[in-house]
């Protein structure tokens, strides 16, 4: 087969105890998944869960015991931090039963939805889609991938992230409005999951702002933390 031009490299991210790496095929991420987050956000209540996706080539993705770094992006004056949970699909599947979620899951990860808050705001009260606000470069660094054999408890683990070294945010998943089974098997009634793809899985309370110069700690206990500098 010949192309018009070099097609771009396959996006993958680093597996714990592994020299094999973890193809990505789409990234979804689930909105307003915490109740105090719900809350600060300007709504209250377990709403159906919604979802958006960000572009696979704008994972920031970074190494075990290393920084990544992430320019600080155009358009915007409120960048937002927001720690998430990222569960990697080891197999696919259309419309999975919760009760038989956990045996697509391959591992788990730390990851950041990074969001141009002022641009995300702005499109919502236009009533438009949040692509510009949500999806842009560099907006969802994450963490290697830890196998699901080799993770912790991580329906009830502890989620933070420190920005120089203060918190900002800190929960737990076990306050998921909607489990990671349960996401999956929404998720997966509204598309066919693949191999290959993640899933955000959604930010507690705490969200804030970054500037050029911070490092951001994030961690889910049981899993490989991510460290991540604004550049």
């Amino acid at each position: 087969m010949r192309y018009l031009f070099e097609p771009a490299p396959v996006v993958s991210v680093p597996v714990t105890g592994s020299v094999e790496r973890f193809p990505v095929h789409r990234i979804y991420c689930v909105g307003r998944n915490y109740e105090e987050h719900a809350k600060e956000m300007g709504f209250t209540g377990r709403e159906p869960p919604f979802f958006f996706l960000k572009p696979t080539d704008g994972l920031v993705v970074v190494n075990a015991g290393e920084t990544g770094t992430m320019p600080y992006p155009s358009l915007t004056k409120n960048l937002h931090h927001e720690i998430e949970l990222v569960v990697a699909i080891g197999k696919g599947g259309k419309n999975i039963k919760s009760e038989d979620a956990f045996g697509h899951i391959f591992g788990y990860a730390v990851g950041l939805d990074m969001t141009r808050r002022d641009l995300q705001g702005e499109m919502k009260k236009q009533g438009r889609p949040w692509c510009i606000g949500k999806a842009f470069d560099h907006s969802a660094p994450i963490g290697p991938i830890t196998p699901i054999a080799q993770a912790g408890d991580v329906e009830n683990a502890e989620i933070f992230v420190q920005v120089n070294g203060q918190d900002r945010q800190r929960s737990n998943t076990s306050q998921l409005i909607w489990n990671i089974a349960e996401t999956i098997a929404h998720l997966s009634a509204a598309w066919e999951l693949q191999p290959g793809d993640l899933i955000y899985t959604g930010t507690p309370e705490g969200v804030g702002a970054v500037v050029s110069g911070d490092t951001m700690v994030g961690a889910v206990a049981g899993v490989v933390e991510l460290k991540v500098h604004v550049a």
